[in-house]
């Protein structure tokens, strides 16, 4: 098997992933491009280590919210809740579940 250089960045859990998984990572590599930042983000990997600055992360909190159809609550915008695309995705995993 022929393994391409962008999978050596990734483990096998990385590559794993759900269909709002990959509607997030979709968010975090567009606002990574306004950034000019053009590399593959790791599920686990620090957003902010990656490019991301705190207003692209708020700026994110909204595209989560507008993408997925969901209001955020207060207690849950936390930078912890979006260090990672990982987390960020078990968040919108338990906002559906409410909704």
């Amino acid at each position: 098997m022929v393994r391409g250089a962008i999978w050596d960045l990734f483990t096998v859990l990385d590559r794993i992933s759900s269909p709002a998984s990959d509607r997030v990572t979709a968010l975090v590599r567009q606002i990574l491009a306004k950034r000019s930042v053009a590399r593959p983000v790791g599920r686990d990997e620090d957003l902010t280590e990656a490019g991301l600055s705190s207003l692209d992360m708020i700026n994110l909190m909204f595209a989560i919210e507008g993408e997925f159809d969901v209001k955020i609550p207060d207690r849950d915008m936390t930078p912890a809740n979006f260090r990672t695309i990982a987390r960020i995705d078990a968040l919108v995993a338990a906002l559906l579940q409410y909704t």
